[in-house]
């Protein structure tokens, strides 16, 4: 632990020095402060909370602190993006209001120097190199690792994730009014945006009372999860398993505020063809299933054949031995071809690696005669090519796993980051939908097994069906929209600040006593 202590101190240090370097990637360059210190805050904060445009007067406002550090969470943002406009056109009388959402990354854009800045970047290092996220993560989890990453969040990111929260939803080059509500859906959008909106809505008396600014948190991770996803401060916790409401409570998350619906995942997957407006119990997917989604149909739609197929994905970023994998699949797939006379089918979705997307493809690679091979870059259409399959080889990515899941698609897993994703492969095992290879020798025999005993596919197929959480991301999103329409009316009522006398004598003490303005 000494020497976990010291590396801390070190970084600490480090953080410390780095202040005084300007941000190269923030689009927001040095901006200048819109508001003197010598300001009064009680007018800033008129002004930040003004809803004096008449274009917006009738659109509600939701802001989404994300970060780009894998796909999932820009992707959880933008469903419920889509949701919220699904609810608005589909159920008007209960939703008569537009939310208009503002995404944001909040690292890359108003982190103030490194590592906050680069954090896309150390992040595709570190799921490179394991070992580097495996002593991250479990050093982040540690009190020691969390009071360090709280207290250097305030520290030095304090005043510039101010200018991200005060942004006007609709002109993000101004600071003249706030989003009505906030959504986190990242690890490290808790704790400081919370204490920012406290001291927004105090007139700066507080940062850890007195918000009145709905603030929630939907958590994109699945079997497992960081405890910096959870703070009890938060209005509503929103998980997607029973093991992540156990995390959530065990970070004294009270449990009337966790709410368990599923994960949101983007509109393709949303129960297909479904009455919005009707109850999951009043739908009948037996129907879906043999309609829209009926494998022949959508193979012949995607230019593929008729056959049994395995689908190999790489994520956004294509990562995790994809070249390996495909071509071990594939020899397996030759092989049982010829040994019983039929034909296979496999799909390779490279995503943004192309290096490898021209690896698998002729000519470098010939797949033979005995196997159909379409070999894909980054598609839009994911899910269209999960219901064309019969098995999946993914990393342990909980978005991918919630969506086969939806699509009845028995899965591989290849691979995991430690710490969250880990988490992800008693979920798929013990839902009878998947296993874990960590050899490309094993993936391949798995799938020779599995497609030899049709009746185990099927049962597969039946579990992740159980397993499945279509309608998540709508009632989610149904949620934060009542939310977000009862701030509305308190706006509208004039309820906009916190005016607690006893929050300003505290803060009156503690500027007395440390010389410093509220910290």
């Amino acid at each position: 632990m000494k020497s976990a202590t010291k590396a801390a101190f070190l970084l600490s240090l480090s953080a410390a020095a780095s202040a005084f370097q300007p941000s190269a990637v923030r689009r927001n360059v040095l901006r200048p402060v819109k508001t003197p210190f010598f300001y009064k805050q009680s007018t800033y904060s008129s002004l930040l909370l003004s809803t004096a445009s008449v274009e917006s007067e009738d659109v509600a406002t939701i802001q989404i602190l994300m970060s780009d550090t894998g796909g999932g969470h820009r992707a959880s943002a933008n469903a419920l993006r889509d949701a919220f406009n699904v609810l608005h056109e589909t159920e008007p009388d209960r939703f008569p209001l537009k939310i208009h959402c503002d995404i944001v990354d909040i690292y890359t854009d108003y982190g103030p120097f490194f590592p906050y800045n680069q954090y896309v970047a150390l992040y595709k290092i570190m799921a490179e190199y394991s070992f580097l996220w495996k002593w991250f993560y479990e050093f982040g989890s540690t009190p020691i690792g969390l009071w360090l990453n709280e207290f250097m969040l305030e520290l030095t990111c304090f005043e510039p994730f101010q200018e991200c929260l005060t942004r006007n939803p609709f002109d993000t080059s101004k600071n003249d009014r706030r989003a009505d509500m906030v959504v986190s859906v990242h690890p490290l959008c808790q704790d400081l945006p919370l204490k920012i909106l406290s001291s927004l809505d105090t007139n700066g008396a507080s940062r850890s009372e007195g918000r009145v600014t709905p603030f929630v948190t939907v958590v994109t991770d699945l079997g497992g999860a960081h405890p910096t996803w959870f703070n009890d401060g938060v209005d509503k916790c929103f998980v997607p398993s029973d093991a992540l409401k156990k995390a959530a409570m065990d970070r004294q998350v009270k449990e009337s505020k966790i709410v368990q619906y599923g994960l949101p995942i983007r509109r393709g997957f949303w129960r297909f063809g479904a009455d919005y407006t009707a109850s999951p119990e009043e739908q009948d997917e037996t129907i879906e299933m043999e309609g829209v989604h009926h494998k022949p149909t959508i193979r012949e739609s995607l230019g593929l054949k008729d056959l049994p197929t395995v689908l190999i994905v790489g994520g956004g970023d294509g990562m995790g031995g994809i070249v390996s994998q495909a071509q071990a699949v594939g020899e397996k797939l030759q092989s049982l071809a010829a040994s019983k006379n039929e034909s296979y089918q496999m799909v390779v979705v490279c995503g943004n690696n192309k290096s490898a997307q021209s690896t698998l493809s002729p000519p470098q690679t010939n797949w033979g005669s005995n196997i159909e091979v379409k070999i894909q870059g980054f598609v839009n259409n994911m899910d269209e090519y999960m219901r064309a399959s019969d098995i999946l080889i993914t990393k342990a990515g909980p978005g991918t796993i919630a969506e086969a899941s939806i699509c009845g698609l028995p899965c591989i897993l290849s691979s995991f980051l430690p710490g969250q994703e880990e988490g992800n492969v008693p979920y798929v095992e013990d839902n009878g939908f998947g296993c874990y290879r960590g050899s490309v020798d094993g993936m391949a025999d798995t799938v020779q097994e599995w497609l030899a005993s049709p009746a185990k596919l099927e049962q597969m197929r039946d579990n992740a069906l159980i397993a499945a959480r279509p309608d998540a991301t709508l009632d989610i999103a149904r949620d934060l929209a009542d939310m977000v329409i009862v701030r509305r009316e308190e706006l509208k009522r004039g309820g906009g600040t916190s005016r607690k006398k006893d929050i300003g004598t505290k803060t009156k003490l503690k500027t007395v006593a440390y010389g410093m303005g509220p910290f």
